[in-house]
């Protein structure tokens, strides 16, 4: 083989060797199982990213509408039985129109396809029910639950109750820091601007600043550990990589979390991805 040949071969195996290092994904990343995670008092419950989103959303309405705690847990343990906090296009044979997170019917009255599969609209359309069960702080859950939705097996809420429970306390602000989330590292660039959107979404307008790659909020006491948390189980969705809050902060890649100087609410998104 000539110089020319054996030097070409050598480039063309450097150059293999380099776009191999930078197509395959890290290993360490590769084995994260990505999870969140509510740990209360009764112990702790998982979700995967989107359900947990799911269940943050569902938790925010109540905040937004100023609901007992004890609505948000309802809800999202029924959401949890009907969809497991998925917004699913399709039903069941005992109701082949259901659809949401909350599989809800329009032959019933719940509205048409395109509201009920919007999950804000399907949260809101929830609680709008549940409120008018008399005394349904209350009720056993499976007792309210069924009578909201009407279910072919209502005793199968019941078992969800500890988990609704749990990721109602943590995202309702009611349990501070305890919901976390461990993800891979963000593949794309977020937007602070699509972060405050749709937080205000599901909380109504909270206003704040934006400050380079950060969304800085004015939102105290439970509110903010419910804003904090939302934001939490959000960061795969919206590439968060940190949330501070009360001299505490989430950093992506990290467990738990830990200590931090802050002032305020600061919600922090993935910069530009080489």
């Amino acid at each position: 083989m000539g110089t020319a040949a054996v030097l070409l071969l050598g480039t063309a195996v450097v150059l293999g060797g380099a776009y191999a290092a930078l197509s395959e994904p890290d290993e360490r990343e590769v084995l994260v199982r990505e999870r969140c995670t509510a740990t209360v008092a009764a112990g702790s419950f998982e979700l995967a990213p989107d359900q947990a989103a799911n269940a943050a959303l569902i938790a925010a309405v109540a905040v937004d509408r100023g609901l007992p705690p004890r609505a948000a847990s309802i809800a999202i343990a029924t959401a949890v039985q009907e969809s497991s906090l998925r917004n699913l296009d399709h039903g069941d044979d005992a109701g082949p129109d259901s659809r949401g997170l909350f599989q809800q019917r329009p032959s019933q009255g719940w509205g048409t396809q395109e509201q009920v599969m919007t999950p804000t609209y399907a949260a809101g359309a929830f609680y709008d029910a549940l409120v008018e069960v008399p005394g349904y702080e209350l009720l056993p859950l499976t007792e309210a639950a069924q009578t909201v939705q009407r279910s072919a097996f209502p005793e199968a809420y019941a078992q969800r109750e500890p988990e609704g429970r749990a990721f109602a306390s943590a995202l309702t602000g009611q349990s501070p820091a305890a919901l976390t989330c461990t993800l891979r590292e963000a593949t794309g660039a977020g937007d602070p601007l699509v972060v405050r959107s749709a937080a205000d979404e599901v909380f109504g307008p909270l206003g704040g600043t934006v400050d380079g790659t950060s969304l800085v909020l004015d939102s105290t006491g439970t509110t903010g550990w419910a804003v904090a948390q939302w934001a939490v189980a959000h960061a795969a969705e919206l590439s968060i990589t940190s949330v501070e809050y009360a001299d505490l902060a989430w950093v992506r890649g990290t467990e738990g979390w830990g200590p931090a100087t802050t002032d305020g609410l600061r919600i922090t998104v993935a910069g530009a991805v080489p």
